[in-house]
């Protein structure tokens, strides 16, 4: 949603036609709106997160790869000479 959001902001600044992008945006967010209307009708009553806070806690929720940056690995045989990767 955001993405066509933007196309339209770029549409309006460069004064292009922004009708079909916006009918678009309205159909996705009426999608919500009844996606919304369902959770709340099967008894989901607690408050939805924004946007930014649900892209926060995805962030983190992800673990944290801890890379240690060893060069010299004993388990890696060294190159000889004459034979450098390229």
């Amino acid at each position: 949603m955001t993405l066509i959001e933007a196309s339209i902001r770029d549409q309006v600044n460069r004064d292009l036609d922004c009708s079909e992008a916006s009918y678009r945006l309205m159909a996705m967010r009426a999608e919500v709106a009844e996606l919304i209307g369902r959770w709340k009708a099967a008894g989901g009553g607690e408050r939805l997160p924004t946007v930014r806070e649900r892209l926060s806690r995805s962030y983190a929720d992800r673990p944290i790869a801890s890379v240690k940056a060893d060069k010299a690995r004993p388990d890696k045989p060294k190159p000889k000479p004459g034979h450098a990767r390229v």
